[in-house]
Parts: C-alpha cells; structure tokens; sequence
C-alpha cells in the first residue's frame, strides 16, 4: 500500500492588527464553548492554547525588526477585548503569553533571535523579584519561588525577577535601590506546584513555581532601565501594562451583551410583563453601558495619547505628571468598572444568577479575583496621587520610576 505525504502547509499565523483582531474575534465564540472545561481543568486545554497562538495573539509585541506585527497599545487591548470575550481565563494567558515580544525590545536582538525561532510562543511567570540571581561567568545562577505564574503550564520561556547579588553581597543602583533584573528561563529548568485553587480566572493556571540553581546566560537576562531604545513607545517600562484593560472589558462586554440579549425575551415570572418593557430592567442595561462605554473610551484615548506622544520622540521626562498617571488611572478604572457592570448585572438576573454553571456567575468570579491584582488596588490610586503631589508612591513602578 502506497502512503502519501500531506504536504498542505498549515495556515499562515495573522501578522497585521486587522488580521489579528479578526482572527481573535472568529475564536470567540469556541472559547465560550469551551469555558466551562477550561474553569474545570483549572489550565487551558493544549488545543485552546494553539487556537489562540494561530490567531497571531501571542506575536503582538513584537516589531517589525524581528518580523512581527508591531501593533500599538491600543491594538493589543482590542485583541485581548475578543479573546476574553470569548473566555476571560483564555485573554488573561494571552495577555501573559504576548509578554514575549515586549520583552524583546529589552534583550539583545542576537538573543531574541535565538530565543524565538517563531514569534509565536508565549512567555509566563512573575516580574517581582522574588527570586535570588548570584552572578556567575556568563550570567546568573538562579533560586526562588514565585507565584501566580498564569499561562506558565503551556509557556515556552518563563521569566522570573531576581535582586542580583555578587560575591555573596547585594547589588545596588546609584541611589542604593537593589539591582532587579528579570530571568528568561525554558520551562524545563522550572518546577510547578499546583498551588491554583481559585475564585475566578480558574482557567489561567496561575501556578506557583520554583528555580533551583539555574544558570541563566546574561543575554536570556534584562532590566527595564535598559531599553534596546531610549525613545519610542517601547521604550519606557509600563509597556506590558498597558494592555491588560483588555481583558475586564472583554468580559464585561460579553456579560452585558449576554443579559441584553436575553432581557429581549425574558418576562417576570409574577407578572408576566416583558423585560424589555420593565423600566428596572431599561435602568439597569442603560447605565451598565453608560459606565462600560465611558471607561472604555477612557482607556483608549489614554493608550492613543500615550503612544502618539512617545512614537513623535518624547521620551518617559517629557510626560507632564497627569500623562504619567493618565494611563494608570483609567487601567485601574477599567478594572473596577468592569466588576461593579458585571456585579449590577448579577443582582439583576437574581435568582439565575448564582450558579457555577451560570456565565455570568464565571464572570463575576473571574472580575473579583482579576481585582485582586495588585494593578486594580487602592495602591495605585495612592500612587497617582502621591506623584501629583510631590509624595512617595507606594508603587513607583507603574508610574515608570525604577529607583
């Protein structure tokens, strides 16, 4: 018996921000298929992690200097929109995996290289320096445990923070600020620990993980004070937080989209009076899109802002103190926003609701933990104020200040 060889390529990952856009918002409605398998494994099926990769998602960050899409903040947002549209676990591990191409704007382009022989895998782990990074000839020996590792079970690198210390003794900064850097390491050299038992965002596999001993080349090592650029969008260190808005305002949408469409047929059980003509019902819907449409126009408008005035060659200095906090603000916003629209909805739909099996009983569950993380908490607002007023942020880094 003559075999034959299936000689049919497969299909070309999406390169453009049209493409791509197009491409996520074609899986969304697998993803929503999917999500209640994806909450129960606790880890994003392999097939879901392809499906996302072919949509081009995890190549975002990438510049055209590596052959990559080079799409704009405001663009990857949009993407991350579609993808947790359809699952929010699935956009929370894109937003994590697509890391990889912001990365590259701070490793040396031969590594890159090396490093991603395809621009689309997808990177994991924890920026904190949790980790301990002693230098050794050629780079670092590295040992830690880091948390919340979302996406790490299907990364193909894993980063990790680390203080650097040499001859046993700290390194530090002019100022006396320790010396962090970030460690890529292949996810063979990493053990995992099951350590992820959440409210929400159960999907996202937010691991724990532990590095004993490795060595890590210097040029698979990086620190934000070091950009590739100095100008340019990439340039200044919050550009892998700029995105994340993406992911509460997909969820949000699709919880609102999900409660409209059904209140288009739904009637009181008391009194059989259609939803669409309760004005609690018209109430509700009209000012859960009053608040989503308005946080979302913010976030975009900051990203547009933010990115045209760093593409025209102002570098992080020349942002005036409220473009500094702008972004910041309306991310948290984003955030908080999209919680208290998908919480309005729940109250609304009642009795419905309260149901592990219930979507928008997920997605109130993912929105509270996704504000849990520490870019939705009182700390950042503290910090834009503490800026605005000359004081001490509790969290420079957001604000872009590494000493």
């Amino acid at each position: 018996m003559m075999t034959t060889l299936d000689t049919r390529a497969a299909p070309a990952v999406p390169n453009t921000a049209a493409d791509i856009l197009a491409a996520a918002w074609a899986i969304a409605p697998r993803l929503r298929a999917r999500s209640a398998q994806i909450e129960e494994g606790r880890r994003l099926p392999a097939d879901i992690v392809e499906l996302v990769r072919g949509t081009g998602a995890f190549r975002m960050g990438f510049t055209e200097e590596f052959g990559g899409p080079a799409l704009t903040s405001a663009q990857q947002t949009q993407v991350l929109e579609a993808i947790s549209y359809g699952d929010t676990s699935a956009g929370w591990c894109a937003m994590v995996g697509m890391d990889s191409g912001l990365f590259a704007n701070y490793l040396p382009a031969p590594a890159v290289r090396q490093m991603f022989p395809t621009l689309d895998l997808s990177s994991a782990g924890m920026l904190a320096p949790a980790g301990r990074a002693e230098r050794v000839p050629g780079g670092y020996r590295l040992t830690g445990r880091w948390g919340f590792g979302s996406g790490i079970a299907h990364a193909d690198w894993v980063f990790a923070g680390a203080h650097t210390y040499t001859d046993g003794e700290q390194d530090r900064s002019a100022t006396g600020t320790p010396n962090w850097r970030v460690m890529m390491v292949p996810p063979e050299q990493v053990e995992l620990l099951d350590t992820w038992y959440a409210t929400g965002l159960a999907g996202s596999g937010s691991m724990d993980y532990t590095i004993d001993g490795v060595l890590v080349p210097e040029e698979h090592t990086f620190s934000f004070r070091a950009p590739r650029s100095r100008t340019g969008p990439l340039s200044t260190p919050d550009l892998q937080m700029r995105k994340m808005p993406g992911v509460p305002l997909g969820a949000a949408r699709a919880a609102l989209d999900q409660v409209r469409e059904a209140a288009r047929t739904s009637t009181d059980t008391r009194t059989g009076r259609p939803w669409a003509d309760d004005q609690r019902v018209q109430l509700v819907l009209g000012e859960c899109e009053t608040r989503l449409t308005a946080v979302r126009h913010a976030v975009y408008r900051s990203l547009d802002h933010r990115w045209s005035r760093l593409e025209a060659g102002a570098t992080q200095a020349d942002l005036t103190a409220h473009e500094r906090v702008d972004t910041m603000l309306a991310r948290l916003n984003a955030f908080r926003t999209a919680r208290s629209v998908v919480r309005r909805l729940y109250d609304l739909s009642a009795a419905t609701a309260p149901h592990r099996s219930s979507s928008l009983d997920r997605w109130l569950r993912d929105l509270e933990t996704m504000c849990q993380h520490f870019m939705a908490q009182d700390q950042i607002i503290q910090s834009a104020g503490a800026f605005l007023l000359g004081g001490n942020p509790r969290n420079p880094l957001v604000l872009g200040i590494l000493d």
